[in-house]
């Protein structure tokens, strides 16, 4: 029995490691996501070209900051006279949630040296830490998933952003063909295959419930963060029971 016990605390010790091919495989399986990223890129190049935005800065916004909803934000703000202090606080607000995200990674990121953690963090994303927190729960290496994901949909990004201004005038509105749908869509399908019990049912909820009030009631993109922090208050001080 004590052996057993060792046995699968050396491999959660392990959980960590990653290789190359660990890396492509989460590079493979977030490709057919990503094409949906592509319309997305698509749609800010062509709102970027219409703010008045030069091909180069477009494209060296999306490679640096590869964050669509704080790209489009900076956009609505931008003019003859950018307002930086504003625009610098509501980027933070919108993608707030990466710290939760490095949070929650935090237990495998701590094991790798400063230039790898930092490196695999650059490419995280709602999509791609959604499935690395998954395997992680299976108990499975999940950080190959994180990284090889996010290469993915980073470089999906770019290619649409592209696309964007120089043939992008086809799909000018892609919400009108619900295609703002899709991450959700794919997020939720990540708590259905999750664990399941009282505790991630009420956490979620919480979640749930307080970005929809804040949708409601606070102001423009907000919600992401409000339901980020409670649901993650709450598991931080619910924990799970060590069988």
């Amino acid at each position: 029995m004590q052996s057993n016990a060792a046995n699968g605390g050396a491999e959660l010790d392990q959980l960590h490691l990653f290789t190359r091919k660990d890396v492509w495989q989460g590079f493979t399986q977030l490709v057919p996501l990503s094409f949906f990223v592509v319309i997305f890129g698509i749609a800010f190049g062509v709102a970027a070209v219409q703010t008045g935005l030069e091909p180069f800065p477009i494209m060296l916004m999306s490679t640096l900051v590869f964050a669509g909803a704080s790209q489009f934000a900076t956009l609505e703000m931008w003019g003859a006279q950018v307002p930086l202090v504003p625009v610098l606080i509501t980027v933070f607000a919108i993608n707030a949630r990466h710290l939760l995200m490095g949070a929650t990674l935090y237990p495998w990121l701590r094991h790798l040296s400063p230039a790898k953690r930092y490196g695999v963090m650059l490419f995280a994303s709602d999509a791609n830490w959604a499935l690395s927190m998954n395997a992680f729960g299976r108990k499975e290496p999940g950080l190959g998933l994180l990284l090889g994901g996010g290469i993915a949909l980073w470089s999906f990004w770019i290619v649409g952003t592209w696309l964007g201004f120089y043939f992008g005038n086809a799909i000018k509105d892609p919400v009108s063909l619900g295609l703002d749908m899709v991450m959700g869509c794919f997020l939720l399908s990540m708590v259905a295959v999750g664990p399941k019990n009282l505790r991630i049912f009420v956490i979620w909820s919480v979640a749930a419930g307080s970005s929809l009030l804040a949708y409601w009631y606070l102001p423009e993109n907000t919600h992401v963060v409000v339901g980020a922090l409670a649901g993650g208050t709450l598991g931080a001080f619910w924990t799970e029971k060590k069988k």
